[in-house]
């Protein structure tokens, strides 16, 4: 019988702010540049949810 693999958790993004920096975290422990701009940071936070 071949093993089964138990899918990945999905990656649950979060931002995190540092005085006037913004960063994006991940569940997996990625963490994306500093920002100022906060909708940069959750650019990068949707764009590391759509990678596998």
């Amino acid at each position: 019988m071949p093993e089964q693999h138990s899918p990945e958790p999905p990656h649950r993004t979060t931002t995190e702010e540092n005085g006037r920096f913004c960063a994006a975290r991940c569940s997996c422990g990625w963490r994306g540049p500093a920002r100022r701009a906060r909708s940069k940071a959750r650019a990068d936070a949707a764009a590391h949810s759509e990678t596998p």
